[in-house]
């Protein structure tokens, strides 16, 4: 679809993950516009065009009248909740863009369900889990209103973003199921609390935690798989992101305490239950768009412990 130079909008781009996202497609060259309220200015490269709109809210359920005539060859919404600003979405640009790029979660897996105690256990969940594992059957798994980081969040649920977004064939959609996501600039803080427990010295786990596998992915890394996503003349569907493979717990602590440079002692207690994992298999994305991290994994602790320290966000 996209041989050189696109023009690409970015819908809400200038949080954790977005600037990060702007940053790439700008990096390679696209002519990229991010709509956002303008509440703050990230530090973004000067090609960038910022539209600035009091509608720029979460949910998004009106644009700009600038963008009513306005063509792209890629939209790229970062901050999808539900079925209503993604379908909105969706009719606002069928026939001006050439394809949407939304963000959905691992959270839409059957397994999450099951760790959650929304789902009947049933059958085992794969170890792995690809785009085509299970999803749960109960919706909306933080109830129909829920606290958020924009404030109360209703109906949330990104099953219903992945639908929409996938439903129309003049509107060619791309789904990326994003891992954990941590690194410099993160309000969640991801590590800080196994930090702030290695640093006290020996640790108890549950068995069952300390073999537990949760996915993850560094910020940088994440962005890119999304510019990746939204440029990639093949790219087609859902794709997974996030490292490969993923670590146990008790692998995690011992990284991130050697990465510290602290010791580490770990006591696990044979709690006799079992977990569903929660981890990602994206080798659809490496093999068929060519994905490959940059950034190594010893690279990316050293950043995020640098800013969970009192380091600057980047």
């Amino acid at each position: 679809m996209y041989a050189g130079r696109v023009r690409a909008l970015v819908l809400l781009g200038t949080g954790f993950i977005g600037r990060r996202v702007v940053a790439a497609l700008a990096g390679a060259g696209h002519e990229v516009t991010v709509l956002h309220r303008g509440a703050h200015e990230p530090r973004l490269p000067e090609s960038v065009r910022h539209l600035h709109s009091e509608l720029a809210t979460v949910p998004l359920l009106r644009f700009p009248d600038e963008l009513a005539r306005a063509s792209f060859e890629v939209v790229v919404h970062m901050i999808a909740v539900g079925a209503a600003d993604a379908r909105i979405a969706v009719e606002s640009f069928r026939g001006r863009a050439g394809r949407l790029v939304a963000l959905s979660s691992g959270d839409v897996y059957r397994a999450y369900g099951q760790l959650l105690s929304l789902e009947l256990p049933g059958a085992a969940q794969p170890p792995l889990l690809d785009e085509r594992a299970p999803l749960r059957r109960v919706r909306y798994p933080y109830g129909r209103a829920a606290p958020g980081p924009w404030g109360e969040l209703r109906d949330y649920e990104k099953i219903d973003v992945e639908e929409a977004v996938l439903s129309r064939p003049d509107l060619p959609g791309v789904v990326l199921r994003l891992p954990k996501v941590y690194g410099p600039g993160d309000a969640q803080r991801t590590f800080a609390a196994e930090l702030q427990a290695i640093e006290k010295g020996k640790l108890q786990l549950a068995r069952s935690q300390a073999r537990w596998r949760w996915t993850h992915g560094f910020v940088d890394e994440v962005a890119r798989a999304i510019a990746l996503a939204a440029t990639h003349p093949a790219a087609s569907g859902i794709y997974n992101a996030g490292e490969m493979p993923t670590p146990t717990v008790r692998q995690r602590l011992e990284w991130i305490a050697s990465g510290a440079g602290l010791p580490l002692q770990i006591e696990e207690i044979d709690d006799g239950t079992e977990r569903p994992h929660l981890a990602l298999d994206s080798s659809r994305l490496r093999r068929d768009l060519g994905f490959a991290e940059k950034t190594s994994d010893w690279e990316a602790l050293r950043r995020t412990l640098a800013f969970l320290r009192g380091g600057p966000a980047e």
